[in-house]
C-alpha cells in the first residue's frame, strides 16, 4: 500500500486539550477545568474582548506551545504509523511559532514531512494543497468543513467544546487508542481495495 498522508492539527489534538487551562486559571484568577469549556471561543467564558484575548495570547502563546504535554496515548501510537506513512501538521498557530513548533515535535520525537502554520482556522485549502488522505482535529466546524470539502475522513477528538452533531465522515473518538483502532481498520480496508 502506498504511503498515506496523515494530516494533524496540533493544539488539543496532538497536544493535551487541557494545555491552556493552567495559564488561563493563573492569568484570569479562575479555577477552570476542561468540562467548563463548552464552546471553542473562550471570550464569553472569560468575559473578555477579542483584543484582550489576543493581548493575552501574545504574552503566553509561545510558552504554552513549548510546554504543552502530549495528548494521552499519542506517543505510544504514532511510531506505528510514522514508520509507514507521512505526517503533515496543519495548525491555526501563527507563523512566528514555527520554530517553537518544530522544536516541540523534535523534543517529543514526532517525525514530520511538513508543518504548515496558517494563522487562521480555515484549513481546507492547505489540506487540499498538501493532499492529506485523513485528518485529525479537535475543532468541530473545522472537522466538518474538512470532511465535507476535502472528501476525507476526519477523526474528531471529543471535548466539551465540540459536541455538536457531525457528518458521516467525521469520526468522534475519546482518545488516541480509539483513533488507532478506527484508523487501522480504515488502512486495512484501503490496502484490500488496492490489491
Amino acid at each position: 500500500m502506498k504511503r498515506v498522508k496523515f494530516g494533524f492539527d496540533i493544539d488539543g489534538t496532538v497536544t493535551c486539550p487541557t494545555s491552556y487551562i493552567p495559564y488561563l486559571n493563573k492569568s484570569f484568577d479562575r479555577n477552570l477545568s476542561l468540562d467548563d469549556i463548552k464552546e471553542y471561543s473562550l471570550l464569553p467564558l472569560l468575559n473578555i474582548t477579542e483584543e484582550e484575548f489576543w493581548k493575552w495570547m501574545d504574552e503566553h502563546e509561545e510558552t504554552i506551545c513549548r510546554q504543552s504535554p502530549v495528548a494521552k496515548y499519542f506517543e505510544i501510537i504514532f511510531p506505528e504509523w510514522s514508520n509507514k506513512h507521512e505526517f503533515i501538521f496543519v495548525s491555526a498557530r501563527r507563523k512566528y511559532l514555527l520554530e517553537a513548533t518544530h522544536e516541540w515535535l523534535e523534543k517529543h520525537n514526532v517525525p514530520y514531512s511538513h508543518v504548515e502554520l496558517i494563522g487562521k482556522h480555515d484549513k481546507v485549502s492547505a489540506i487540499k494543497n498538501l493532499k492529506c488522505d485523513i485528518f485529525f482535529e479537535d475543532k468541530h466546524d473545522n472537522a466538518c468543513d474538512i470532511a465535507e470539502e476535502c472528501g476525507i475522513p476526519v477523526i474528531l477528538f471529543d471535548t466539551p467544546y465540540n459536541r455538536d452533531p457531525i457528518p458521516e465522515n467525521v469520526i468522534r473518538v475519546n482518545n488516541w487508542l480509539e483513533a488507532k483502532e478506527w484508523v487501522n481498520n480504515w488502512l486495512d480496508k484501503k490496502a484490500k481495495e488496492t490489491q
